[in-house]
C-alpha cells in the first residue's frame, strides 16, 4: 500500500463538431458554467469553483460528423448531481429542450438517465445514493444492479421548491 493518493477523475475533453450548439448543451441544459473560452475554437466548463470539468474543442472536429456506431470511443461521460433534486431540474432542462433519453435505471447505488449530447457522445447525469443503502452480497461484496428507475417521479421533484 502506498501513502500516495490514489488518481481520481478531473474533466473529460470532447471534440465537437459547433463549439455554440456544445457550449448551449452543457451550460444551458446541464447547468455548468463556462470558466473559459479561446474565441471560437475551445471552451472550458466547470461545476461550482474548479477550473474546469469539461474540455470542448473543434480543432480537428468543425463541422464534422459524429463517429459510427460499433466503433471505439467514449462510451459516455458521467455526471454526479449532489442530490435528486438537482438531478430532477436537469432532467426537466433536458425535456424542455426536446432531447430525448436513451435509457434510465435504478443502479441500486445510484439513479441514471442517459442522453446524447449534440455530437451523439454519450451522457449519463446521476445522483448517487448513500453509501449505506448500496446493495451488498452476505459477505459485502456490492452487487448493482440494472432496474427500472421512474423517470416520472424523478422528474415531478423539479417542481418542487428547493431544499437548499
Amino acid at each position: 500500500m502506498s501513502a500516495t493518493p490514489s488518481p481520481r477523475v478531473g474533466h473529460v475533453h470532447l471534440r465537437v463538431s459547433d463549439l455554440d450548439q456544445s457550449i448551449a448543451f452543457y451550460a444551458d441544459i446541464l447547468g455548468f458554467v463556462v470558466t473559459q473560452r479561446y474565441g471560437t475554437s475551445a471552451a472550458f466548463l466547470a461545476a461550482g469553483d474548479y477550473h474546469h470539468h469539461i474540455g470542448l474543442n473543434t480543432w480537428e472536429s468543425l463541422g464534422a460528423t459524429p463517429p459510427p456506431a460499433g466503433h471505439t470511443g467514449l462510451y459516455h461521460s458521467a455526471f454526479l448531481y449532489p442530490d435528486r433534486q438537482s438531478l430532477a431540474k436537469a432532467m426537466a432542462r433536458v425535456v424542455a429542450a426536446g432531447i430525448p433519453f436513451d435509457g434510465a435505471a435504478d443502479h441500486g447505488v445510484s439513479e441514471a438517465v442517459y442522453l446524447r449530447d449534440p455530437d451523439e457522445n454519450g451522457v449519463e447525469l446521476y445522483v448517487d445514493k448513500p453509501m449505506t443503502a448500496w446493495p451488498r452480497s452476505e459477505d459485502g461484496k456490492l452487487q448493482m444492479v440494472n432496474d427500472r428507475l421512474d423517470i416520472a417521479a424523478l422528474l415531478a421533484l423539479a417542481q418542487e421548491p428547493s431544499q437548499i
